[in-house]
């Protein structure tokens, strides 16, 4: 599949995103000096304890830039679709959206294209960022491709390739991939530009790993998992949701949920029972099958995320302590 734009004929762009990620992207396209007629965001939501009405972050910038911005609640509403043929545009870039319907996507000419944060057909999905550190992945990415019908299957266009380093979080790898897609989405444009796209179908593979939402009980720890495992768990769940346990303190029946945000593997030829709690006056330990994990950062209930160490000058754990 080829793309050329017609004689003296330049992109008039609609951009689709909400969360801090698609920031970037509008950004970087904005100082290339690209056309952007149009953002579509996420409609404003009360969030909070105090419940406040929210704006997305591509919103709060958007308006920033005096950008024009529609927030439909249904992307099939009749008054929605003819405000977004209005805008007349050629090309249309997703980046951290929802699905969006046939009507939609196939309105512009040179079509709509996403930037997902994997090395697509792999971690296919809404959380790509956290399940590649979970899965203990060595090496991710982004990639562009043109949308169809279905979730993450179209014709790719442009891949980056990027490490993940040893200790790095979900936090970190989502920044890294935040600027390095932004810088795609730019390629990608300049690509579609100039008439120099071609596509490629999508490998299909018997071994492809997905990338589901997250829930909670996604985030629960077992500790009767292998000590690197749990560590990936822990990573690639920080700082967002966060990996949690039933944390059972001497004497009290009713367990706590306690969050883990940082953590370390130590080699240990210990004798503990799995789920062992070994603890000093500054450091919080959970024995595990093949060595001990030392936890870092934790959060109490009700409390903020904190240091161990400064945890613990506060709070008495006692022996026999278990994660469950």
């Amino acid at each position: 599949m080829s793309i050329a734009l017609q004689q003296n004929e330049s992109l008039r762009i609609v951009f689709m995103g909400t969360p801090a990620f698609a920031v970037e992207s509008l950004k970087l396209l904005l100082e290339a000096d690209f056309n952007v007629v149009g953002v579509i965001t996420a409609p404003d939501r009360p969030a909070g304890r105090g419940m406040k009405v929210q704006e997305s972050a591509v919103k709060q910038f958007a308006v920033a830039n005096n950008l024009n911005v529609l927030q439909p609640t249904n992307l099939k509403d009749e008054q929605f679709i003819e405000e977004l043929r209005q805008l007349k545009a050629n090309l249309q870039v997703v980046v951290a959206f929802r699905m969006l319907p046939r009507v939609v996507w196939q309105m512009p000419e040179y079509g709509t294209f996403n930037l997902h944060a994997s090395l697509l057909p792999q971690y296919r999905g809404a959380a790509p960022i956290n399940w590649a550190i979970i899965n203990g992945e060595k090496e991710t990415g982004v990639t562009t491709f043109f949308i169809d019908d279905k979730i993450d299957t179209g014709h790719i266009i442009m891949q980056d390739k990027i490490q993940i380093e040893q200790d790095e979080n979900a936090g970190s790898l989502h920044d890294r991939l935040m600027q390095i897609g932004g810088e795609l989405v730019v390629k990608t444009c300049n690509m579609i530009t100039k008439g120099e796209i071609k596509t490629i179908p999508q490998e299909q593979s018997s071994i492809l790993k997905a990338a589901p939402k997250i829930h909670k009980e996604t985030c629960k720890i077992d500790w009767n998992l292998p000590a690197e495992q749990i560590q990936n768990h822990i990573r690639g769940l920080s700082p967002y949701p966060g990996a949690w346990t039933h944390f059972q303190k001497t004497g009290n029946d009713n367990p706590m949920v306690l969050k883990v945000f940082k953590s370390a593997i130590e080699p240990s030829n210990q004798s503990y029972s799995i789920g062992e709690v070994i603890t000093t006056k500054d450091t919080l330990k959970v024995a595990v099958e093949d060595g001990i994990i030392s936890l870092l950062e934790i959060q109490l209930p009700g409390k903020k995320r904190m240091k161990t160490a400064d945890t613990l000058r506060g709070f008495h754990i006692g022996e026999n302590a278990k994660m469950r």
